[in-house]
This record gives structure tokens, sequence and C-alpha cells, in this order.
């Protein structure tokens, strides 16, 4: 007979082995978390992003998703480069009004590619220990609920910012996930330490964080740069400065980001300087130049159209500090000429904050 306690323990050794920072177990009872998330789904607040309830009951079930599975195996990997300073807060708080600020997550290698492998690996150790068993991996790219998951594995608690904090290694990090038909022991959850802190909350430009745990994503930065296709809202336009893809500063003023951990490999060191680069700088760059240089990186996905229009808001904001800074005019007045409709309407807009 299989002794699971200790297959448990051997699975969270060759998850390390496999370069997880930490690996937790967890049963498939989400039903505590299935109300909120059926609120949020009618309230509107996932805006475009109708994969969040296509699959239906399969997102908070995970047994019908994969069937036979009983356990989720949920894993952590930090993504805080290796080379960042101590003091990488404050300098990512601090970013020239001409700079682009593009999420920490997003400036090294696309995440999927490099957890689904190392999650592969981890399939295959414990195939090698125990035969041939159901599996599925995923990492983002399903119909999972994967802070839930974490939450019940005792991975760490959900923040009022909604990602998943840790007393360990604040939220800098991504989760993965293996769904097995092994009856493994499961981790008990840990308990919640945001107490009464709203920091996160109260940063949030354009207030998308509207209540403790609960984020309207149509206002959140990630969002509308990310996954929105069409025009960003005229209202929110303003409030996104120079954050050209996705937004950090729910986790930069969250107190528990202090114990961030750096990553342990290198896949997610920084590329072609996106932690220092001028707007200007990557807005004259080629669609061709644009799928070169983003080979390989998350960012590559949004297109070559929705980075334009990303960056036409950003330099748009610079007149925030700097009104008719003519370099700037120059270069979006140029890029008139050839712009889709979308990025001209964000191009205009960002012309008129510099000449009315």
């Amino acid at each position: 007979m299989t002794d699971y306690v200790q297959l448990a323990i051997e699975i969270k050794q060759l998850g390390q082995q496999a370069g997880f920072a930490d690996v937790r177990i967890s049963d498939v009872d989400l039903s505590h978390a299935v109300e909120r998330y059926q609120a949020w789904i009618a309230a509107g607040y996932h805006g475009e992003m109708g994969y969040m309830e296509s699959h239906g009951s399969k997102r908070y079930r995970p047994d019908e998703l994969v069937p036979g599975t009983v356990r989720v195996i949920t894993v952590r990997v930090d993504y805080l480069p290796g080379d960042a300073p101590d003091n990488w807060r404050e300098r990512e708080k601090s970013h020239a009004a001409d700079a682009a600020v593009i999420s920490i997550y997003a400036r090294g290698r696309d995440y999927h590619k490099v957890l689904r492998q190392r999650l592969q690996h981890l399939a295959d150790a414990i195939a090698a220990r125990v035969g041939e068993f159901g599996y599925r991996v995923f990492t983002d790219s399903a119909p999972v609920m994967e802070v839930a998951l974490a939450e019940k594995a005792g991975l760490g608690w959900r923040g009022k910012h909604t990602l998943l904090l840790t007393r360990e290694a604040g939220s800098l990090f991504f989760l993965g996930e293996i769904l097995v038909d092994i009856p493994l022991p499961v981790d008990p959850p840990t308990s919640n330490h945001c107490g009464q802190c709203r920091s996160c909350i109260d940063v949030c430009p354009t207030q998308a964080i509207i209540a403790p745990y609960q984020l309207d994503a149509r206002r959140c930065i990630s969002y509308l740069t990310i996954e929105l296709h069409g025009a960003i809202p005229v209202e929110l336009r303003s409030l996104i400065g120079n954050r050209v893809y996705g937004c950090d500063d729910c986790q930069l003023y969250c107190p528990w980001n202090k114990f961030a951990q750096k990553a342990t490999v290198d896949d997610f060191d920084v590329r072609h300087g996106l932690d220092n680069r001028s707007m200007l700088e990557l807005f004259a760059w080629s669609e061709t130049d644009f799928l070169r240089r983003m080979e390989g990186s998350p960012i590559r996905r949004i297109g070559y159209e929705k980075w334009l229009r990303n960056l036409a808001v950003g330099l748009g904001n610079t007149a925030q500090h700097v009104k008719g800074r003519a370099d700037i005019v120059q270069a979006l007045q140029a890029r008139l000429t050839d712009a889709s409709d979308l990025v001209r309407e964000h191009i205009e807009w960002a012309l008129a904050q510099h000449l009315s």
C-alpha cells in the first residue's frame, strides 16, 4: 500500500528540486468561494474577460474540469529579479515621468512557459515514484481558481488587493497547479495578516479596489493595459500615468512585500532594459522591432496595436509634468499618418493634453 504521508513529503522535496519556493496540497472543495465569485461575475467586474465565466462550474469544481481529480498540488515561484537592489520598492516608486513603467513580472521571460515546464518536470518525477497516474498541469492557463486553491492549501492568504500574500515572501510570485487523482494528505490553511492596513486600497491610482478583497477589474490598470481590447475609457486615461503594461502599486505599498524573495532562476531577469526605458524609445519601435524584441515575453501577447495605444496614453500623461515637450509632440504627430483608428484616437488624446 502507498504511504501517502511519505509521498506528500517526497513531492514537496521534488518540488523544491524543480525550482519551486513552496509546494502545498489541498482538496478540491471550493464551495466557500463560489458565492463571492458568482457575485463578482454578476456585477460585471470582470469586464471583457469573458473566459472568467465561460466555463461555468468547472472554474470552482476542479474535479469537473479534470474528472478523477481529488487533490491539487499548488506551487509558488518567486519572480523578483535576482539582481534587484535592496531598495527596489523605493526605486520602483520613483520612475521618471517619461519612463515606461512595466510590471515587474513582465520584464523577463513569459512565466506561462517557465512554470509549465517546471510543473511537467515535477509531474514526471512523481510518475517515476508512483507509476502512471492521472493529472494535468496549469498555470494561469485554464479555468482554475488559483488564489482560492492556494489559500486553501495554506500557501498564504488573500490580501485586500485580492492577490495571495505570504508572511515569508509578500506577493511577488506566480502560482501553478497540478490536479491529481492521488488521495494525498492536505495542508491546513493559514490565517489572514492584513489587519487594519489598507495601503493597497488607498494607493490604487484608479481606485479599482472598491472594498477590501473586492476588485473592479474594469478600473484596474493591469486590465486596461493588457486585457481591454478597445479604447481605454477617457476618464481613466489621466490616472494611468506612465504605466504602459500592468501596474504594481498595490504590491509596492504593501508592507508584506519588504519580505519579497528574489527569483532563484534567471528566467525572470530583466530583458531589453525594460526596467529603465523611455516611452519615446519604445514608441519608436516598428512592429518588426516589437515582435522580435518581445519574443518569449508575456508582453508580446497584447500585440503591437495595444502596445502603441498604451504608450500614447503614457506620453500624453507626461503633460502633467512638462506640457508641450517638443520631442514628445513630434513623436506623437509622426505616428498619426500610419496609425490604426484605435491608436490614432489615443494619439489625438495625448496631443490634446500637450497642446490644449
